[in-house]
């Protein structure tokens, strides 16, 4: 036997089946120094490119890193041809909530009560909790889109999971500049009452700030970032409040995907197998 990066022990082979398309390869991180390549690639988006702010240690080794990375498991996106080697152009990190719950619970719980959804749910309601999302500038395409999507459903099926969460950012940290997507959120997609998770009260920003008789739909969804895009389309809701995050420079929602919310359609583009 051995163990996955997050200490969780493995037959040789064990794991999902991911997808390829074309040169780009999607693979569970095995060994350090592919987690390594991944906290680099997020450092390059979160830290240069989107002006979040780095600890002193983040800044010396031009890596983001937390407490909570060794107990995810990191999915990378490989450029297979890319010029001098292959290399990590995109990255994902999934925490099931079997692993959670014997290290402390789950990241985005600094910002959200997931406990209290988990909780009313019940323990047949498997979570897997998704973040750290992020794709090198020159990959960001449909089919890299595609892709993540597949290696996500791939997880999800093998581990027989139920429902994906997470926090998804929104640029900036004032949420009146922010008004028209929050209230977006909020009136069109807030989680039915035994779906719903609330922001912590010390951290809970109110994201009703227009009337729905006042919004635009078409524009509010034209300011939202892709990636909460692509959870809409697949049939997600939204938490109650945002949070503001003055490290990563971002406003971030609470993503719940049931997976059985997931469109027939949706469901089959994703998984079925490509390679």
């Amino acid at each position: 036997m051995t163990k996955s990066p997050n200490g969780v022990e493995k037959a040789p082979g064990d794991g999902p089946e991911m997808p390829r398309l074309g040169r780009l390869e999607v693979r569970l991180a095995k060994t350090q120094a592919e987690i390594e390549a991944g906290q680099r690639l997020r450092y390059r988006v979160f830290y240069d490119e989107m002006q979040a702010k780095p600890t002193p240690e983040m800044a010396a080794q031009r890596r983001d890193f937390d407490r909570f990375d060794p107990f995810f498991d990191h999915m990378l996106v490989f450029d297979t041809e890319a010029e001098g080697g292959e290399r990590v152009v995109g990255t994902y990190r999934c925490l099931r909530q079997e692993v959670a719950m014997k290290h402390g619970g789950f990241y985005s719980e600094d910002e959200f009560d997931l406990q209290e959804l988990i909780n009313r749910l019940g323990p047949e309601m498997q979570f897997l909790e998704l973040g750290r999302t992020c794709v090198d500038p020159d990959y960001r395409t449909k089919p890299m889109i595609e892709l993540l999507w597949l290696g996500i459903m791939s997880y999800v099926n093998f581990y027989n999971l139920d429902v994906m969460v997470g926090c998804a950012s929104l640029p900036g940290t004032d949420p009146d500049a922010l008004a028209l997507p929050l209230s977006y959120l909020y009136h069109y997609f807030l989680a039915p009452e035994p779906w719903r998770a609330k922001a912590k009260a010390h951290r809970y920003v109110p994201m009703d700030r227009i009337p729905k008789d006042k919004i635009d739909p078409r524009e509010a969804f034209r300011m939202l970032p892709p990636l909460i895009k692509g959870y809409m389309r697949a049939g997600c809701y939204i938490g109650d409040g945002a949070v503001v995050d003055e490290q990563f420079n971002t406003t971030d929602v609470m993503i719940i995907l049931p997976v059985s919310v997931i469109s027939d359609r949706y469901y089959a583009r994703f998984t079925r197998a490509r390679k």
